[in-house]
């Protein structure tokens, strides 16, 4: 079984949380336009000024995906 793993895009401000919230809609399209085994996305609001979006993707696809879409960093993702 293959690692999954969290990549991650910080955004920061006063529109943090849309922008991380719209951010989300894109990784989605792309895991459909490129038939991605995983669907995992998401994004969290962790204060008024900082929030995050997220796609899990395999160890497989991890460089294709990083290179394509310029992550600002990566996390082990637990099953």
């Amino acid at each position: 079984m293959s690692r999954k793993i969290k990549l991650i895009w910080d955004f920061r401000g006063p529109t943090a949380a849309k922008t991380a919230e719209h951010h989300e809609i894109h990784l989605k399209e792309f895991i459909v336009i490129e038939k991605l085994p995983l669907n995992i996305t998401g994004f969290e609001v962790y204060s008024e000024f900082y929030a995050i979006a997220f796609m899990v993707v395999t160890d497989e696809n991890m460089i294709t995906v990083r290179d394509a879409l310029k992550p600002h960093r990566g996390e082990i993702y637990p099953d």
